[in-house]
């Protein structure tokens, strides 16, 4: 046909310039594409036609200047045409190309194939390849630019048009190999710099072109070119960084050419005989590796589909890989395919590929299936019976790390868990080859906390699932790595821990697993040295005891694991240092006598520090004391003093000393048993050079101030670390401490130089110190005294001394002051001494008649100038004094060090305001300078109040405890000035909440001030506003409590402690007893915040929960952690709020007035409490909030019941008997019915009430009679206390009746236990029958009952009628439990809800109630239950579970597929892998069904996002939508689950959908319209056109009514239901699955 019309254009015209002219476009002009298409087709038709035909006209001569003009003018095309207008189009903007960058791609593309028509007619090698390098010049950019503007040079093309350019001109180019190569080469540079895009245009538009227009050796040497160099590439960067970019592109050009690197195996002949076999590249399998565990999908199915195609493509070929001839010795085999294995590998591969699909599906219940197939997987790969591994352990490493890397946090788990229990381990093969995964993603998934959460089977305090399989798969790991590995591993895994921040519980299990390595000597000076990094950068955050055992459990390990012979003393001593004394390493702990052994074992062996130079004999063996004496002359080796101030020395070295000292003394006393001389003189010889220093102190001034410094730091830290031992160690009696050889020999040899000591601080405090720096010394001054007071109780260490302090200091306030730096600190130095020598009086240490003590009482007169004051001052003058800041000139410094000087001045300005709130509380508390007025209170007061204003908040404890003294005396008169003070106080600590160390003291003492004794008792009508105050605190304080445990604790033990009855703190009848009473008044006032103790205890979110569980776990290690010895109990249980408020109410007396009425009060608030609960319109679930509250109502009360009054009790029973009807949880309606139990048993007057209760009318009921036939079941206990058994054994035998006819089954069966009950009361039963007439007597009653009876016999045939009669009978309310003989706090607060279905964290251990010293145990309420009985009952409720057993299944039959197992979808997946999102889509559009889908009228993300999916798994051809935008909108994307990455989408807006649909019936689509219509045809009875258009109307409005006429047919659903309508995207649904049934192609037949 071309060739005919090109004859007869060219017999019409023979003008061949007219015609280029007609085609070609002017210069200035942007072309259409139909002049570009005809251009291009009459070139090629002009050129095959001049091939086949040597003459057009007769004339040959005429011919050949014709073709040669011709040819002329097609280069012309090219130079002039083509290639200036691809220049301009790659520099043009896209917006000029009518407004759609589509258009410019388009007439591009065109363009493009023109200039490739023009060189093939051409066929001039040298015009071909200066156009291939005009071209190729642009994939170069030029030099001064990047890659990202490659493109924007006059001249030079846009790199995506450039490639497009270049791909038609490789046909011609093929012959050119040099040229071909650069081509190549530039594209595989490309790669590594352009985006993904243009990626993947180079890979399939280039690579792919070049490689068709090969044949034979030449694919198989490119595809070997473009392997090695892509290999090569992620090679270089891997070894570097793991850089994921690099594995995407290496990916997507492995996948696009997968074709080439995998051909089919008909056309693998006609290929090369020498094909390229990736599968002989290690780099290959690594890229597959890396792509497996990929955080995107589309590069993981990428990879998955590679590792499929090395699969198949082994199986058919049936020969060894690889072959023995063709490897390397050595050399790492990551793949192996055996002929004589093919099934058993075959099946692995199998699984394998499920695995992996599976796990795309991140949800635990499709994943938790196929964990046997790895099970599987992994025996397959250790039970290799030919001794050489067909699988690599590679492969099942990645599994793991995509679990490890899933979202849910379940799949993480469930693969943690797998691998720890991993049995393959054992072997040395596997676990070296997983030693480097262990110690990297394996060690970074453990930092994930949710792990060590407590399994549904485990109790409170129990030890993690998880934390007890890492102990035993670290144990056996490491024993299974050959010997050489083990250190690196673990060195390498301890570094691990301190590379990152973690979290205080994963590591605290992970050092406990390290901990339980069996000795062996693995780490060396490096280990310790990372051991150091994890203790200085990990932990510093983490919860104290967690910490603290976390250290514990580090140092277990390194003793067990050090090389001793590798590491010196100071390697130790240097980690030592970083255990911190009063968290682990404290002196007497099980953990310090431990280290003392092992140095004892070691000592000798450890590695000489320093050898000498010249010295070929074999250096001598450290010893610790050696070391310490080394050690000590270093320290004090000091410089002679110069003039030049300096700052305090780093005390890090005096720790180190003070440590190594005891450590040296202790392992001495152990290794030869010292007595006390032998332990003084061993300790003086290694403490000689402080001791002379110490005693120089006084009489050489000329002693280097370093020097004196350092002596006094190494003391204080000496004195410090020995009393620790004894303030940690509670059972150490004080005639113990005379055979502790440290303690004895530290106070012999520092007592013989505490004069010196003493006089060399009183002149250095007296005025020495005079630089800011310098208040540094005097706190360590300071220190030493405060120290050696507590330490000794000698008269020498305190009246010479303190008296002479006190009178200087007060000397130096009380002098004029002196405006300079040295002024300044001389008064702040002076505060300080008078502060601490405060802190000391308060703990009893002076005598009351000492000079040290009269002085401290004419302290007072200082601040408050005994002198009468003016009356209009309030506050006294040295009230809040502050320091007067030196001229600028005085402290001037450089700018750098400016910053340091005024944040020592504000630090010092700060501490002079503390410590005068310090010595005015101490004032206040020993009662100087007596009762103050009411003006001076206030005025202190006021000041208190601008000192919280003025301090940090770290610094306000005094003037808190000043104000507790205070307020009380000031509230009635200045009420408001009181609030103010409460309020102000409040925020301030309420500031500290995020800082532990601050918070937990500042709340102690502001509990104690602002819920005073004498604040607590003030009455409503007095204060109003200081009640209404307190009580909004307590409700913040509670809500605080919620995020913060422990913070109620405190408010409610200081309550307790305040309103504790009189008989337990005195005796009766002494002084004091009407005090108390008087203090337990107040309680009356503030009944609310003792009704919310005895319901408190938060829900805490899981990660609250779970440092609570771990922190139990802990302290029940007892002294196996020394934590547990060192950190005092915070006593922050959640539980202690209720355990303190029963403890107080297990002491009222029901004779006492004052409890009575608490009680009563108390008792009221709870029953509110539970009908709030019950009124309110939410539901509330078992363990909820509100379940857990109902639950603690009721055990309060059940509690308080005997000691009631029986009127109250009359009073309150209606409100029972209301709680009864209210549906409640199993436990709650256990412990109501039990309540009714105990009153009719101790009140049977009220039984005539109970009866009304079946009165009540049936509606209301329901099922909630069976609480009131469970009290009946129980009546044997009530019946011997009633006057007329007969009468109510007959009214009990009604009311049953009734209800063994009721319609609900749970009724019936409650009302047969009951009637079996209660017609066993023989007693009752012989009085009912001599009352009617005798045996005989009950006549029908009796029949109708023994019917009953007969009934439930009969149920033991019937299924689960059968279970629930059993199960109900069997139940331990209804068997083991007694009401009257199991009443007491056991069963109430612990058996009970252990019984009934209770969360643990609700169960209440008795020894809590043992632990609280003032619990008072009674004959009607003991503490423990007598019986032991009810305890041993299984726990659960009655409610019978079908389950059955589940039926045996096929190999897939178990596993839920959401994928195309294995090789089914090989073929059809091919290169569409390979492409972008918008490529790929297109392709597999076209590759499908022809159904086109229109939503341009719905506008809700999420049916679209739905919509998008289903379109997607049914094949659709397309989805339109009225924006792309919605592709980014989240709900979208949690719908479409990625399927728009490989569906074509198309916009159009609704206004333009008429015009669309027009377009498309032109088309040959037949529009389809889904609504309901009076036309329209039922789904199921119509027939699609293969070329389908479905529109979908409006959510709301359907589809508009112009919109209905251009519709050729209307379907519709057909319905059952009453609604008339289905959501959109389900009808959408319904009809896409049709269109796909109808033309689904038959399975399992034969395609032509």
């Amino acid at each position: 046909m071309s060739s005919v019309l090109i004859n007869a254009i060219l017999s019409s015209c023979t003008d061949i310039d007219t015609l280029f002219n007609t085609l070609c476009w002017p210069s200035d002009s942007w072309p259409d594409r139909e002049r570009v298409e005809a251009l291009t087709t009459f070139i090629e038709g002009i050129g095959k036609l001049s091939e086949c035909q040597t003459t057009v006209d007769g004339d040959n001569v005429s011919s050949t200047a014709k073709k040669y003009i011709f040819l002329r003018r097609v280069e012309s095309v090219i130079w002039k045409q083509c290639l200036p207008f691809l220049s301009e189009v790659s520099n043009y903007e896209a917006s000029k190309c009518n407004g759609v960058k589509d258009g410019r791609v388009e007439i591009t593309n065109v363009v493009c194939r023109l200039l490739g028509i023009c060189v093939t007619t051409l066929c001039d090698r040298a015009v071909s390849v200066s156009v291939a390098r005009t071209v190729l010049s642009s994939f170069h950019p030029p030099d001064g630019e990047t890659e990202e503007l490659p493109g924007k040079d006059e001249g030079r093309l846009d790199i995506d048009v450039a490639i497009e350019a270049m791909s038609f001109l490789l046909p011609a180019l093929s012959s050119e190999e040099e040229l071909t190569m650069s081509i190549l080469s530039a594209a595989l540079s490309c790669i590594k710099t352009l985006n993904d895009t243009l990626v993947s245009k180079i890979t399939v538009r280039l690579l792919s072109t070049l490689l068709s227009c090969y044949s034979g050796k030449k694919i198989a040497s490119t595809v070997q070119l473009i392997l090695e160099h892509l290999c090569s590439w992620h090679q270089s960067e891997h070894s570097v960084s793991t850089s994921p970019a690099v594995t995407e592109r290496v990916l997507l050009c492995f996948t696009a050419l997968s074709y080439y690197l995998f051909p089919p195996v008909n056309t693998e002949k006609n290929l090369s005989c020498t094909r390229t076999d990736p599968r002989r590249f290690l780099q290959f399998w690594m890229v597959l590796q890396y792509g497996l565990i990929h955080k995107d999908n589309v590069f993981r199915k990428r990879a998955l589909y590679l590792l499929k195609m090395c699969v198949a493509r082994s199986e058919d070929e049936a020969a060894e890989f690889p072959l023995n001839s063709v490897s390397n010795e050595g050399e790492e085999r990551m793949f192996k395919w055996a002929p004589d294995q093919s099934k058993l590998l075959r099946e692995f591969w199998e699984d394998y590929a499920l695995v992996m699909e599976t796990l795309e599906e991140n949800q635990i219940h499709v994943v938790r299936p196929v964990l046997n197939r790895i099970d599987t997987l992994i025996q397959t790969a250790a039970n290799d019976s030919q001794g050489v591994s067909l699988f690599h352990p590679s492969w099942l490493l990645c599994v793991y790390q995509r679990m490890f890397h899933s979202e849910n946090k379940s799949v993480m788990r469930e693969g943690v868990c797998h691998l720890l229990g991993l049995q393959a381990i054992e072997q040395p093969s596997f676990a070296l080859a997983f030693a480097q995964f262990i110690v990297g993603p394996f060690m970074d998934v453990l930092s994930e906390n949710s792990l060590f959460h407590r399994t549904a089977h485990q109790g409170i305090g129990d030890c993690p699932e998880l934390g007890v399989k890492l102990q035993t798969f670290m144990v056996t790991f490491f024993n299974s790595l050959p010997q050489e590995n083990r250190g690196l591993v673990l060195m390498q895994m301890v570094q691990r821990l301190g590379s990152q921040h973690w979290c205080a519980v994963p590591i605290l299990f992970i050092s406990q697993a390290l901990s339980h390595l069996p000795s062996c000597p693995l780490l060396g000076p490096d280990g310790l040295q990372a051991l150091r990094e994890v203790l200085r950068c990990t932990m510093v955050t983490h919860q104290v005891l967690l910490r603290g055992a976390a250290q514990c459990f580090l140092l277990n390990s390194a003793l067990s694991l050090t090389d001793v012979s590798s590491v010196s003393l100071d390697d130790v001593f240097s980690l030592l240092v970083h255990f911190r004394a009063d968290e682990s390493l404290c002196r007497g702990t099980s953990l310090w006598n431990q280290l003392c052994d092992w140095l004892c074992h070691s000592e000798g062996r450890f590695r000489p520090n320093v050898i000498k130079e010249g010295d070929c004999s074999p250096p001598e063996r450290d010893t610790v004391r050696g070391y310490v004496q080394r050690q000590m002359g270093a320290f004090f080796h000091v410089p002679a003093s110069t003039d030049q101030p300096d700052s305090l020395p780093d005390s890090g070295d005096s720790e180190l000393l003070a440590r190594a000292v005891l450590l040296c003394v202790d392992l001495e006393e152990r290794r030869t048993g010292l007595k006390a001389d032998a332990g003084i003189a061993g300790m003086a010889s290694l403490l000689r050079p402080l001791l002379d220093t110490l005693s120089r102190l006084s009489t050489n001034v000329y002693l280097p101030l370093r020097k004196t410094d350092r002596s006094l730091q190494l003391l204080l830290r000496l004195l410090q670390l020995t009393r620790f031992r004894h303030a940690h160690s509670p059972g150490l009696q004080p005639e113990q401490r005379k055979f502790d050889c440290v303690m004895v020999s530290m106070e012999t040899l520092v007592l013989d130089v505490v004069e010196p000591i003493q006089e060399f601080i009183l002149r250095r405090l007296s005025g020495e110190l005079q630089e800011l720096w310098d208040m540094q010394r005097s706190e360590l001054y300071l220190s030493v005294l405060r120290e050696l007071v507590l330490e000794w109780d000698h008269s020498k260490i305190q009246e010479a001394f303190f008296s002479r302090l006190i009178r200087s200091a007060l000397r130096t306030l009380q002098a004029e002051q002196v405006f300079s730096v040295a002024g300044q600190v001389n008064r702040a130095v002076a505060m300080a001494s008078l502060a601490m020598t405060c802190d000391v009086a308060e703990l009893g240490v002076f005598s009351d008649q000492s000079e040290t003590m009269n002085l401290l009482a004419e302290l007072s007169g200082y601040f408050y100038c005994s002198a009468s004051l003016p009356s209009p001052t309030l506050t006294p003058p040295h009230f809040n004094q502050s320091l007067q800041k030196p001229p600028p000139a005085e402290h001037s410094t450089g700018g750098s060090e400016q910053g340091s000087v005024l944040q020592d001045w504000g630090r010092m300005a700060a501490h002079f305001i503390r410590d005068q709130w310090v010595c005015l509380g101490y004032g206040r508390r020993v009662g100087s300078p007596g009762a103050l007025d009411v003006s001076r209170a206030s005025g202190a007061l006021q000041a208190a109040i601008e000192a919280l204003s003025l301090l940090p908040s770290d610094l306000v404890l005094p003037v808190l405890g000043f104000m507790t003294s205070v307020l009380p005396q000031v509230a009635l008169s200045e009420e408001t000035q009181v609030v103010e003070a409460v309020t102000v106080s409040w925020k301030l600590v309420l500031g500290l909440s995020s800082n532990p160390h601050d918070f937990w003291p500042a709340l102690r003492c502001f509990v104690t001030m602002a819920f005073h004794p004498r604040l607590l008792k003030l009455t409503e009508e007095k204060t109003p506003g200081v009640n209404n105050t307190l009580r909004q605190i307590a409700r913040e304080l509670m809500d605080l409590s919620q995020a913060k445990t422990g913070v109620f604790n405190v408010l409610i033990q200081h309550c307790c402690s305040t309103w504790l009855p009189s008989d337990s703190r005195s005796v009766p009848g002494r002084k004091g007893h009407s005090q108390s009473d008087a203090s337990f008044s107040s309680a009356l006032h503030h009944a609310d915040i003792l009704a919310e103790a005895c319901v408190y205890g938060p829900v805490f979110r899981r990660d609250q929960r779970l440092i609570q569980d771990v922190q139990i776990y802990v302290e029940r290690l007892g002294e196996k952690c020394a934590a547990n010895t060192v950190i005092s109990s915070d006593n922050r249980d959640d539980q202690f709020p209720r355990v303190c408020v029963l403890g107080l109410l297990s002491h009222l007396k029901s004779s006492n007035k004052m409890h009575e009425r608490l009680m009563e009060e108390l008792v009221t608030h709870l029953l509110n409490k539970d009908e709030a609960i019950s009124t309110s319109k939410q539901r509330y679930y078992s363990n909820s909030l509100q379940h857990r509250v109902k639950n603690r109502v009721w055990q309060t009360l059940l509690m308080l019941l005997p000691k009631l009054r029986e009127e109250f009790v009359g009073l309150v029973l209606d409100r029972v008997f209301e709680a009864g009807f209210v549906c409640n949880q199993a436990s709650v309606k256990y412990l109501i019915e039990w309540m009714l139990v105990l009153i009719l048993f101790h009140f049977p007057e009220h039984m005539e009430r109970f009866w009304a209760c079946f009165s009540v009318d049936q509606e209301k009921t329901k099922t909630s009679i069976c609480t009131f036939l469970s009290v009946l079941v129980h009546l044997g206990i009530i019946v011997p206390h009633l006057k007329e058994k007969a009468v109510h054994w007959r009214k009990a035998l009604d009311v049953i009746l009734q209800s063994c006819f009721s319609h609900n089954f749970s009724v019936r069966l409650y009302a047969l236990l009951a009637l079996k009950r209660v017609w066993g009361l023989e007693e009752a039963k012989a009085e009912a029958e001599q009352a009617a007439g005798g045996p005989d007597g009950l006549g029908g009653l009796a029949a109708v009952v023994k019917a009953c009876l007969h009934q439930a016999e009969v149920m033991q045939s019937t299924g689960n009628a059968n279970k629930n009669w059993t199960r109900i009978q069997q139940h331990f309310f209804f068997g083991a439990f007694h009401p009257i003989r199991d009443y007491s706090m056991e069963t109430i607060f612990y058996t009970f809800p252990s019984l009934s279905g209770v969360y643990e964290d609700e169960w209440v251990s008795p020894c809590k109630f043992e632990n609280l010293l003032d619990f008072s145990q009674s004959a009607s309420l003991p503490l423990r239950n007598p019986d032991p009985d009810l305890s041993l009952f299984p726990p659960g409720d009655w409610i019978q579970q079908d389950k059955g057993e589940p039926d045996g299944e096929e190999r897939w039959a178990e596993v839920q597929k959401k994928m195309t197992p294995w090789r089914l979808g090989i073929q059809g997946q091919e290169p569409e892998l390979g492409l972008v999102p918008q490529q790929r889509a297109a392709r597999l559009g076209k590759l499908h069904g022809a159904l086109l889908v229109v939503a341009s009228l719905i506008d809700k993300p999420t049916n679209l996002g739905g919509l998008c999916r289903t379109c997607e798994i049914f094949g659709a051809s397309g989805l339109v939508l009225d924006s792309l935008r919605h592709v980014s909108d989240k709900h979208f994307q949690a719908l479409s689950v990625s399927s728009e990455l490989w569906l074509p989408l198309l916009e159009v807006k609704p206004v333009e959908l008429s015009d669309f649909l027009q377009v498309k019936k032109t088309e040959g689509y037949c529009i389809v319209g889904v609504e309901q219509t009076a036309n329209s045809q039922s789904l199921q009875d119509y027939r699609f056109p293969e070329k389908t258009l479905l529109l979908l109307g409006n959510e709301r409005e359907g589809i508009p009514a112009n919109l209905l006429q251009l519709l050729d047919v209307c379907v519709e659903i057909p319905q059952q239901g009453v609604i008339r309508s289905l959501n959109v995207h389900v009808s959408a649904a319904l009809l896409v699955w049709e269109y796909t049934r109808q033309y689904l192609p038959p399975t399992g037949g034969k395609s032509d």
